[in-house]
């Protein structure tokens, strides 16, 4: 029996996966168990920020690991001390939660948001305004904060308390924000809806209706954060400072994280027994959080992610068959003219690169450390399946 029959004979068949077995990874390129080699355009999905393997984060984490590598919450370890003052020295947050995905994040947020609310205002003030086209996560309740209805199905009763209001759309937002309303939750680039960058007017006038109105501004920045946009959290180039930030995937470099950031506003509404998490602030994950934050914010890092951006949209913009190109920094997504995108990423497994999808685009997340020669490489490929 090969992997696949095995692997599907014991595995749900949650996921349309690829017909190709991952085996090892170094750098920006993977090899599956064939010995074929891949340049990675996607990066376990905006996971892997430093690419496979990375010499100083895999020594990070294969000492953690020798040392210990887990413990329960009830007690303390420096690991997770030493992370969570980084990021929250990085971030300007007071304090941090952290899980283990995004979606544990952004429970959190929703959690934080509903009891600041109740313990301020009382009960009647719970509900949650999430953009159209968004997405948080699979959980019941961060589906329920979704604003697709593609997966609002199947799983009823969903979770009350969401409404969602069309993206970059003022006067609809602040007619949905009344006296119900706890908080307003957006992504700045949503990701999964297709790589759509919100206008900095619309993300502006969100700060403005929460600061008149007591409303939390809960940023889900799980695929947009540690780096991804060319600024350690996307907010920075929306010059605004939300009350929660989200954060995941990038964030550990590819050990599960999920991190919840709260400003000092709602910083000490979580209290002991309110909420909790077994593998939260793993020892592992911290190990490979703090690398990932060293590299990130070291001297012009974040320059060469925007260089970067700035080279592939310049280089997508004139490729025959790109109808356009949107997104920020590292994460991109590509409208095709002809082509179906599932069609290209599909190919361009023959051609050894890995791509992503979102919605009917192609989409780019690349490894933050993604070489100027790889670059070059992965868009010569994805220029022949175009032509």
């Amino acid at each position: 029996m090969n992997t696949i029959e095995k692997f599907n004979g014991s595995v749900m068949h949650t996921y349309g996966r690829y017909d190709v077995v991952i085996d090892s990874g170094s750098g920006r390129n993977a090899v599956d168990e064939n010995n074929k080699t891949y340049i990675d355009f996607g990066s376990g999905i905006g996971t892997n920020s430093l690419g496979y393997c990375d010499e100083e984060w895999a020594d990070a984490v294969c000492k953690q690991v020798r040392s210990i590598q887990h413990t329960s919450n009830y007690y303390y370890t420096s690991v997770q001390a030493d992370f969570a003052d980084k990021l929250c020295s990085i971030t300007g947050y007071d304090k941090v939660f952290f899980g283990n995905s995004g979606a544990e994040a952004n429970e959190c947020a929703i959690k934080i948001a509903r009891k600041y609310s109740f313990d301020k205002y009382g009960k009647g003030r719970s509900t949650i305004i999430t953009l159209v086209n968004s997405f948080h996560g699979r959980t019941l309740a961060t589906l329920s904060a979704t604003g697709q209805d593609v997966f609002h199905n199947y799983f009823f009763p969903f979770v009350e308390g969401f409404i969602h209001t069309p993206a970059n759309d003022i006067d609809a937002l602040k007619a949905a924000a009344d006296d119900t309303v706890c908080a307003i939750m957006l992504e700045f680039v949503q990701g999964e809806g297709g790589v759509v960058k919100l206008d900095e007017e619309f993300v502006k006038a969100v700060r403005q209706i929460c600061d008149e109105k007591d409303i939390l501004m809960v940023a889900d920045e799980v695929q947009t954060g540690a780096g991804r946009t060319g600024k350690f959290l996307a907010s920075e180039h929306f010059g605004v400072k939300p009350d929660i930030t989200t954060m995941a995937k990038g964030l550990a470099g590819g050990v599960p994280v999920g991190a919840c950031l709260a400003s000092e506003k709602c910083s000490s509404v979580l209290v002991p027994g309110t909420h909790g998490s077994t593998f939260g602030g793993n020892p592992l994950a911290c190990a490979g959080g703090n690398v990932v934050l060293s590299r990130v914010t070291s001297e012009g890092f974040l320059d060469e992610v925007q260089k970067k951006s700035e080279y592939i949209f310049d280089k997508l913009s004139k490729t025959e068959g790109v109808a356009s190109v949107s997104g920020l920094g590292l994460m991109i997504g590509i409208e095709l003219k002809e082509k179906k995108a599932a069609d290209v990423v599909k190919a361009a497994l023959d051609r050894g690169l890995l791509l992503l999808t979102a919605k009917t685009k192609v989409r780019l997340l690349p490894p933050l450390t993604i070489t100027y020669e790889e670059i070059d490489k992965g868009l010569q490929i994805f220029a022949e399946l175009l032509a």
